[in-house]
């Protein structure tokens, strides 16, 4: 039976852009979100557990943090520059906040759990262990395991 080597932990920085872009901070391949907002328990690909991820506040501050700068800055430069109605920034303004903190929301969060992750941090001490390849052997031992008739012994 081959078994891979056993895990190593990822970085920081690839852990967080691993979970920026919504995919496991360990493997890079399982989806981190089953929801909006909720993490799934553990990946599909590796089984690291992501279920005790502590990511609870971090992220709103993070987000409106970051959409506040930008938004402010934009207003700024609109209101030195051009001569906009104040109906017309009134209506802008409000929703492109809206649609940019909710588009920064899950990315953001993926990154803090990357971040928990990379340091070790709430229950991300340990990492999975190394799955066996899948193979003629693991499938007929997974068979046999299961009952089913073994098809190479005669």
């Amino acid at each position: 039976m081959v078994v891979d080597a056993p895990p190593d932990r990822t970085r920081l920085i690839p852990a967080m852009a691993r979970g920026f872009i919504g995919r496991c901070p360990h493997c890079g391949r399982g989806r981190m979100f089953g929801r909006f907002l909720k993490v799934r328990p553990e990946c599909d690909e590796c089984g690291l557990e992501l279920h005790h991820h502590r990511a609870d506040d971090l992220p709103p501050y993070v987000v409106i943090f970051i959409v506040a700068h930008i938004v402010g800055y934009l207003i700024l430069e609109t209101e030195s520059a051009y001569e906009v109605p104040l109906w017309v920034e009134m209506g802008v303004w409000p929703v492109f906040t809206l649609l940019f903190a909710l588009g920064l929301l899950q990315p953001v969060k993926g990154a803090v759990v990357g971040l928990q992750y990379a340091l070790g941090m709430h229950g991300f001490a340990t990492l999975p262990r190394s799955r066996p390849a899948s193979g003629p052997e693991e499938t007929r031992l997974a068979a046999a395991a299961a009952g089913a008739p073994d098809r190479h012994s005669s």
